[in-house]
């Protein structure tokens, strides 16, 4: 690749944020670290900008520079699809972006990658675990699995299931301090709660059709469901998870449901999301429609 041209810097400057150094990207990119440095500096100077703070052990990025790495990776990704569909004549190939959050991802997109894999194998998936949001308009991920409302954005979901909710505790918290009978018998307990921005902090229950919230405490919070469930068969407190995620554990006895006759049979949605469109690449495609075909939760 011509390293002078605009998409050149680009690459560069992705490849830098990609590898975490400038020399780590020169070895990655075959150039010497002053190349590299020669193009960030070219870069800075054409835009009147500075977008990375160079010290001796690690690199930073100005809000200049966060603005174009996401242009940047955004940029690449439509020229690599450009170039795959006119080598491949629009047949699904390339590298796929999968983001999905941990539990989730390690029960039902894993296995489903899997048999992806062997429908398409000229699709290199590249799928990252975990709880937080990626930017996909920002070029972190081609396709993410979402849990919960969706905020307005120009991004496409499409619905490929839900989930429900089952408030769970351990027989051996349970005998240590007794089985709550009703809601506000949780006031007295330890209640395990999500960190992230769409959790909500109040737990909702049901008596004679109508549908209330309780405000709950704790000493614990956390981003992973699993991460909740594990700490619940610990014996750290009460936690109100994804059934899904608790349903081995329910299954075992490691976790006893608790409060069922109070349950409102909320179903939490869960959405593939993804950029749409008529140009949106044949990989995306095929992925989004193998998971409506086949994502059972």
């Amino acid at each position: 690749m011509d390293f002078n041209g605009r998409s050149g810097e680009m690459a560069v400057f992705a490849m830098v944020a990609q590898e975490g150094s400038l020399s780590a990207a020169a070895r990655a990119l075959g150039l010497t670290p002053s190349a590299v440095s020669r193009v960030i500096a070219r870069t800075e100077q054409r835009l009147g900008s500075r977008l990375l703070i160079r010290t001796t052990r690690a690199i930073a990025f100005t809000a200049e520079g966060e603005v174009y790495l996401r242009g940047a990776r955004r940029i690449l990704a439509d020229m690599a699809e450009v170039e795959d569909a006119i080598a491949d004549q629009g047949a699904p190939k390339g590298r796929l972006r999968v983001s999905a959050a941990l539990g989730h991802g390690r029960m039902a997109i894993v296995p489903l990658v899997a048999a992806f894999s062997a429908r398409y194998p000229n699709i290199v998936v590249d799928l990252t675990l975990g709880d937080e949001i990626v930017d996909i308009l920002g070029g972190q991920a081609d396709v993410a699995i979402r849990f919960g409302d969706l905020p307005d954005s120009p991004l496409t979901a499409r619905r490929i299931g839900d989930t429900g909710q089952v408030v769970v505790a351990s027989p051996d918290y349970l005998q240590q301090h007794g089985t709550p009978l009703e809601p506000n018998d949780l006031l007295r307990h330890n209640c395990l709660r999500f960190n992230f921005r769409r959790a909500q902090p109040d737990w909702p229950f049901a008596q004679n059709g109508k549908t209330f919230s309780l405000k709950i405490n704790g000493n614990i919070e956390c981003s992973s469901g699993e991460a909740l469930a594990q700490l619940a068969r610990l014996g750290a407190g009460i936690a109100r998870i994804g059934t899904f995620t608790v349903a081995e554990d329910l299954q075992r006895g490691h976790l006893v449901p608790l409060l069922e006759s109070w349950n409102p049979g909320d179903r939490e949605p869960i959405h593939v999301v993804f950029v749409g469109g008529a140009s949106m690449p044949a990989r995306i495609r095929v992925f989004v429609d193998f998971l409506l075909e086949h994502h059972r939760l």
